[in-house]
């Protein structure tokens, strides 16, 4: 026993040095980003010799104002489809007996596993065809297929593990299948489903391959604007909004974790109690 404590302390400690050079590895770019968004000069010198808010200013060109919109317009849409699409494939996966079952896994999760790039020129092809590249209806569609497993991975992982005899009770009280799902199962799979949805908002706000694709000089979506702005000119102002973007999704991720703290204590409260 002597022997191990030494060992397990040290194994403590390596595991800790591990986990704050790998974060500090991935922080650190992102705090050199914050400083260049208030340069003076038109480059990505660090650190900045004179420091302005001219480039929080000039987001509100109209350029920059109609790529936001067309972002949070897709996404928002995406998020909505694929939590309702997500949901009910999850149902199908978990609990269907169908040997088909496997195939509709593996096209979901494909997304995940294929390289974006040939699903991103597979999609082109075929929205060419169909005459979608360019249209909102098409973005939805295509980032909808790519955000589909952030929202069945987790519900689905619920459902699994979910206690059936809970709908079956109700069942058996005279509730039918839709006030079962509304006050049973719902709350049982909301944190999954909405963890899911957030997921899926995000990574429909900040897909840059299948827009470059999509794209068209009437719809540009915000990622595709930052992209150009990197690749053209030397322009200050996409570190702003980097700068925004990180604030929103740290904002977003702090009240997350409060909710879900504050749900947790007051589960804890009428258990304390009795």
């Amino acid at each position: 026993m002597d022997e191990e404590k030494p060992t397990s302390l040290f194994a403590r400690r390596l595991l800790v040095v591990t986990v704050t050079l790998t974060a500090l590895w991935l922080i650190l770019p992102l705090l050199v980003i914050v400083p260049i968004s208030f340069s003076g000069e038109n480059s990505f010198a660090f650190p900045p010799r004179t420091w302005t808010l001219q480039r929080y200013v000039d987001l509100a060109q109209p350029m920059w104002i109609g790529a936001l919109i067309n972002s949070l317009v897709i996404a928002s849409l995406v998020a909505v489809g694929a939590s309702f699409l997500g949901t009910l494939t999850s149902f199908a996966i978990t609990r269907s007996t169908s040997r088909l079952i496997v195939i509709v896994r593996a096209l979901v999760l494909a997304p995940q596993v294929v390289p974006i790039i040939i699903v991103g020129l597979g999609i082109y092809l075929v929205f060419l065809r169909l005459d979608l590249n360019g249209s909102y209806v098409g973005f939805v569609l295509a980032h909808t297929v790519l955000a589909l497993p952030f929202v069945v991975i987790p519900v689905a992982a619920t459902l699994q593990t979910f206690d059936r005899d809970l709908e079956r009770a109700s069942a058996s009280l005279g509730a039918g299948p839709i006030a079962t799902f509304i006050q049973v199962t719902f709350p049982i799979i909301r944190p999954a489903l909405l963890s899911g949805t957030f997921l899926a908002f995000l990574s429909s706000f900040d897909e840059l391959v299948l827009a470059l694709f999509l794209q068209s000089p009437s719809l540009v979506t915000l990622p595709v604007l930052l992209y150009r702005r990197m690749t053209d000119t030397i322009d200050p102002t996409v570190a702003a909004v980097a700068t925004i973007q990180l604030l929103f999704v740290t904002t977003c991720m702090i009240i997350a974790l409060f909710l879900q703290r504050r749900k947790d204590s007051n589960d804890q409260a009428p258990a304390a109690e009795t």
